[in-house]
C-alpha cells in the first residue's frame, strides 16, 4: 500500500480564510521601527488610491476620523465578511497589476485601509467611522483630507518606537489629522499633551473642544455596553463626534454637546449594546466539562500600554470581586479562586513600565496572581501562502518570554519583600517539565506554546474542581485573538 493511500484529504479552506491568508501575506517581516523599506513613504498612498480610481469617491465620504491610543470602531462581522469575499480579488489584482519597484505592492495595513475604502464605495455607505491604525500623521486612513469632525481619544504612551518617546510628541503625531477648519474634539488630556493638540489646531484654525464625560443620569438607569469608568470618557467623545457629524449634515436641529437634553434612543441603545471582542471580556472554557464550566474562565482585554494596563487591572480586580458578591447573594456554591496571568507582550515594548502597574493596580484591590504564565503568540509563527511549516515547539525562540518572566520574578519577590536581582532564576524543573519545553520558577512557568498553556491550564481546572480558576489574559490584542480561537473551538 502506497504511503499515505489512507490518510483523508486536507479539507480545502473556506473563501474567507483564502482570502484573509492572501491579506496575511502582505505583513513584513521587519520591525515597525525599521525605516528602510519604500513602503514606509506616506505620499504613494495617493498613488495606490489613483490605481484604484477612489479619488472621488473618498473626496466625497462623510467622514468621523478617530485617533488615540484606545479609539474604539465596532463593525458588523458578517456584513464585514461578505463585502470582503466580494472586494478584496478586484482590489488585489488591480494593484498587483499596477505596482512596480518604485510603488510596491502595499503592507498589510495599507492593503487594509484601501480595501476598507473600496468597501465603503461599493456600499456608498452613509457615514464611515475610521480609526487610525497607528499614530496620525502619517497612518494610511490620513489620505481623507475632507472628514466631517475628527476626535482624539485619551492618549498614553504607546507605540513609542514609531510615535515618540513624550506624550507631547505622541500628540504631534496624532494631531496629524486635523484638517483646516474641521472641527475636533478630544477628552480632557495630561497638560503636556493637551497643549500639542491646542497648538496644532491653532494653526490650522480648527476649532477644538473637550468633549464632557457622559453623564451616567443620561443613561436612564442602563449600563454602558463597554466595562470600565474610563467609557464614560469614550461615550462623552462619542456623543460630541455623533452630534457635531448630524449637524453639519443637515440636521441642525440636533444638538447633544452640552448633555442637557435627553439622549435620543438611538444615542442610548448604541452606548447600552457596544460590544467588543477581547476588550474586557470574560469567557468560560466549556472543554472541561460540561458540569462545571464556570470553573475555568478568561477575562480577556488586549492592553498594552502602562494607562491601559492599569484600567485592565481595575476591570479585572472589579469583576472577579463582584462575582463573588453575586455567589454569596445567591448562595451557589462557594469554593475557592485562584487568580493566574497569562501574558505576552512584543519585544517593542517595556515589560517593566507594563508589569509593574498591573501588579500594582491589582494588589490596591487585594488582588494577587497565583502564578503567570508566559507563552509566545500563535499568529507570530503563521507563514501565510508559504509551504515552510511553522516551527515545532521545541524550537520556537522563547528569548524573549523568558526575559519577561525574569522581570515578573524580581517584581513579586519585591512585592514579597526579598531582595531580587536580575538573572536570578531558579528553575523547578522535572522530568514532565523537561520534556514539554516549560521553564517553570516559583511564581511563573514560559511555554513554549499558547495551547501547551492552556492545556495545563484545563489540567489544573480538572484536577482541582473544588478551585475557581479565573485567568487574565492581556498584553497584547493578538494574544487575546489566539485564546479566543483556541477557547472557542
Amino acid at each position: 500500500m502506497a504511503e499515505g493511500e489512507n490518510e483523508s484529504p486536507r479539507p480545502r479552506a473556506s473563501p474567507y480564510d483564502e482570502a484573509v491568508d492572501a491579506l496575511s501575506s502582505l505583513i513584513t517581516k521587519r520591525s515597525r521601527a525599521d525605516k528602510s523599506n519604500k513602503g514606509d513613504r506616506f505620499d504613494i498612498m495617493y498613488d495606490y488610491i489613483k490605481m484604484l480610481d477612489l479619488e472621488e469617491s473618498i473626496s466625497k465620504m462623510k467622514v468621523i476620523h478617530v485617533a488615540g491610543t484606545k479609539g474604539k470602531v465596532n463593525m458588523d462581522s458578517a456584513k464585514m465578511r461578505q463585502v470582503l469575499l466580494k472586494e478584496w480579488p478586484e482590489c488585489g489584482t488591480v494593484l498587483e497589476e499596477k505596482t512596480s519597484d518604485d510603488i510596491p505592492m502595499p503592507a498589510y495595513f495599507r492593503f487594509l485601509a484601501l480595501l476598507a475604502f473600496k468597501i465603503f464605495t461599493a456600499e456608498q455607505v452613509d457615514v464611515v467611522i475610521l480609526e487610525v491604525g497607528l499614530g496620525g500623521k502619517f497612518d494610511p486612513t490620513n489620505v481623507v483630507q475632507t472628514p466631517i469632525v475628527c476626535g482624539i481619544s485619551s492618549l498614553g504612551y504607546d507605540h513609542m518606537e514609531i510615535l515618540g518617546n513624550t506624550l507631547g510628541e505622541i500628540a504631534g503625531e496624532k494631531a496629524g489629522i486635523f484638517k483646516q477648519g474641521v472641527p475636533a474634539f478630544t477628552v480632557p488630556q495630561p497638560d503636556e499633551a493637551m497643549c500639542v493638540l491646542e497648538e496644532k489646531a491653532s494653526q490650522l484654525d480648527v476649532k477644538l473642544q473637550v468633549a464632557p464625560l457622559l453623564d451616567a443620569t443620561l443613561l436612564n438607569g442602563l449600563h454602558l455596553g463597554l466595562d470600565g469608568e474610563h467609557q464614560y470618557l469614550n461615550a462623552g467623545l462619542a456623543i460630541a463626534l455623533c452630534s457635531t457629524w448630524l449637524q453639519r449634515t443637515g440636521h441642525n436641529e440636533i444638538n447633544y454637546l452640552d448633555q442637557t437634553n435627553s439622549l435620543p434612543e438611538q444615542f442610548l441603545k448604541g452606548l447600552t449594546t457596544a460590544t467588543l471582542q477581547g476588550r474586557a471580556q470574560i469567557v468560560p472554557d466549556r472543554l472541561i466539562g460540561a458540569e462545571s464550566p464556570g470553573d475555568l474562565l478568561y477575562y480577556l482585554d488586549g492592553a498594552h500600554s502602562p494607562e491601559s494596563m492599569e484600567v485592565c487591572g481595575k476591570w479585572f480586580s472589579h469583576a472577579i470581586t463582584g462575582e463573588s458578591r453575586q455567589q454569596n447573594a445567591s448562595n451557589q456554591r462557594q469554593g475557592n479562586s485562584t487568580q493566574i496571568l497569562l501574558f505576552n507582550c512584543m519585544s517593542v515594548r517595556d515589560p517593566q513600565l507594563l508589569l509593574p502597574r498591573l501588579i500594582n493596580t491589582c494588589a490596591n484591590h487585594g488582588v494577587h496572581f497565583q502564578k503567570a504564565l508566559f507563552v509566545p503568540n500563535i499568529s507570530v509563527y503563521y507563514k501565510v501562502l508559504s509551504s515552510a511549516l511553522p516551527p515545532t515547539d521545541s524550537q520556537v525562540d522563547l528569548s524573549w518570554q523568558l526575559t519577561i518572566q525574569n522581570v515578573w520574578e524580581n517584581l513579586i519577590g519585591i512585592e514579597k519583600g526579598r531582595d531580587a536581582r536580575d538573572g536570578d532564576l531558579v528553575y523547578e524543573e522535572n522530568d514532565k517539565s523537561k520534556e514539554s519545553g516549560v521553564r517553570s520558577c516559583e511564581n511563573s512557568m514560559v511555554f513554549p506554546s499558547l495551547p501547551i498553556a492552556i492545556k495545563w491550564l484545563r489540567n489544573s481546572a480538572q484536577q482541582n474542581k473544588a478551585v475557581r480558576f479565573q485567568v487574565l489574559v492581556t498584553g497584547s490584542l493578538h494574544l487575546v485573538g489566539d485564546v479566543l480561537r483556541l477557547v472557542k473551538k
